[in-house]
């Protein structure tokens, strides 16, 4: 089972191709609907042609909410971006990219929508004009698919394509330590608390006891459900909601983790391995206050270069960022930084310690 993600520019049309695929519309809030524009994130799900089910997560394109997109491409296996064909490459098509390549994320298909609403000759102008904007990314290699949503020229050529790119796509391992980010959190009458997120590691099954980091609440599992079916157990990679018992929706934000109890622990200080995007306007100073963007969770910290005094534009470096908050990170786990004021993406890398014993000292 894998997680497909959405991401380009606003109005390309990624809601709308979304629902030609699945049926479903992932704008689920009225607002959506009616500014027919996806704010949130929203969810959706199709079974390819070789029976695999796949979740979808649909992320924003609008510069405004791009922090709710990086809550959503967080967890994915893979990505769907979308490129309308009578506009190309667009501010924020360029600014998911460079998030898609400090996540690591190296599966993909472009889709070029909207296909019907040009000519062959501007489609190839197009598909040049993406293959340069993708060819320093991870992406660089990801096959090109002409749609259109409306007449449905190209769906399914575009279906068989996500299903070859998925199936190179690393399946998640278990380790055995259940972790759920949690994008969600919502109460359902008749149930009560529910919450929703990818099962990134570990499996979860009906009767477990879990712990909520960082609060560090303790709740019990009553119903497990993918895609909508009741499940007796969640396995790694699936998009999971899970109905609580023991805690209230309102005590569950975004970016808090569902865990076994006692397996993980949430920390105010991180050891980071940091990419500065060459394209950022500036570089990074000791002690500037940042956003850090972890699974579902954006956390406001300071960072703390270790070895110099300023990394510029292109250049990579050790820092360490003292939280205000508290979140859940592993070893390994990628991460992006924005700078809050104002608001842009500079650039991302890896978890290099979750846990480190003392606050370094610069030299």
């Amino acid at each position: 089972m894998h997680v497909l993600g959405t991401a380009g520019h606003v109005d390309h049309g990624k809601s709308t191709l979304v629902q030609a695929l699945t049926g479903m519309n992932p704008d689920r809030l009225r607002e959506e609907q009616e500014r027919q524009m996806t704010i949130d994130l929203g969810f959706a799900w199709m079974t390819l042609p070789g029976g695999e089910p796949v979740g979808i997560v649909d992320v924003p394109g609008h510069r405004d909410f791009i922090e709710n997109m990086l809550a959503g491409v967080g967890g994915i296996d893979a990505v769907l971006l979308v490129v309308a064909a009578d506009e190309g490459v667009m501010p924020q098509t360029r600014e998911h990219l460079a998030i898609l390549d400090l996540l690591g994320i190296r599966q993909g298909v472009i889709a070029l929508a909207k296909m019907d609403l040009v000519n062959r000759e501007w489609l190839e102008l197009v598909t040049e004009d993406v293959r340069a904007a993708i060819s320093a990314t991870t992406l660089a290699e990801a096959p090109l698919v002409p749609v259109s949503a409306t007449t449905g020229e190209g769906l399914r050529e575009l279906i068989l394509e996500l299903e070859r790119v998925l199936g190179r796509a690393e399946k998640r391992q278990s380790y055995g330590r259940p972790r759920l980010p949690v994008d969600r959190s919502f109460t359902i009458s008749g149930f009560g608390t529910v919450v929703t997120g990818t099962l990134t590691d570990g499996e979860f099954s009906v009767g477990d006891e879990v712990e909520i980091l960082p609060a560090r609440r303790k709740a019990r599992i009553r119903g497990l459900q993918t895609h909508r079916k009741d499940v007796r157990i969640a396995v790694p990679g699936s998009r999971v909601a899970i109905n609580l018992s023991g805690v209230r929706a309102a005590d569950i934000r975004r970016g808090d983790v569902l865990v076994a109890p006692g397996t993980y622990r949430a920390t105010s200080m991180l050891d980071l391995r940091l990419r500065l995007l060459s394209d950022a306007d500036q570089g990074l100073e000791h002690n500037r206050e940042v956003k850090i963007f972890l699974g579902a969770a954006q956390r406001i910290g300071r960072v703390r270069l270790l070895g110099v005094e300023r990394l510029r534009p292109g250049e990579e470096g050790w820092i360490q960022v003292m939280l205000k908050e508290p979140l859940v990170a592993c070893r390994g786990d990628h991460f992006v930084l924005r700078r809050p004021s104002p608001p842009a993406t500079i650039g991302g890398g890896v978890v290099a310690d979750p846990h480190p014993i003392r606050r370094h000292r610069r030299r």
